[in-house]
């Protein structure tokens, strides 16, 4: 299940993505814009820092932006970094693999069975969509006809 911190790292990452070329966004105007605690957006931010997804600059005029395009940023290592392995348990995980210790044959369990096809089936779709999909989801369709020059 994506966590309240998945879920508000994602928005943040959206909003971000809508910030104009070389320009910085505020995370007072990402907080408010969202309806996310500043306090745990500050969180956020620094985790995707951390991970390389977003940068920041301290001082008059800082702020956050992407650390690369967003065409070249997966949902998939968004929600990883936040909230951990996709798989709903640990013997289903590509990333964080642990045995159960109750198990007897990890070939033979049938939890694990279906724990790793609901895991494939989350990764194929969070993997295989990018930042800027996700970005394009909040334009109104009448702007997608529009011309800037």
């Amino acid at each position: 299940m994506l966590t309240n911190k998945g879920k508000y790292g994602l928005k943040a990452m959206v909003h971000l993505a809508g910030v104009e070329a070389g320009a910085l966004a505020q995370v007072a105007d990402i907080a408010e814009t969202n309806s996310i605690s500043k306090k745990f957006l500050d969180h956020i931010l620094t985790e995707l820092r951390h991970a390389g997804l977003v940068y920041s600059k301290k001082g008059k005029g800082g702020g956050y932006a992407l650390a690369k395009p967003a065409h070249e940023i997966r949902v998939g290592a968004i929600v990883r970094v936040l909230d951990g392995p996709l798989a709903p348990i640990p013997c289903a995980s590509v990333t964080a693999f642990r045995p159960c210790d109750d198990c007897a044959d990890l070939r033979t369990c049938a939890v694990r069975q279906v724990m790793v096809e609901a895991r494939n089936a989350i990764a194929n779709v969070l993997d295989n969509r990018t930042l800027a999909e996700l970005r394009a989801l909040t334009d109104p369709p009448e702007l997608a006809d529009m011309y800037h020059i």
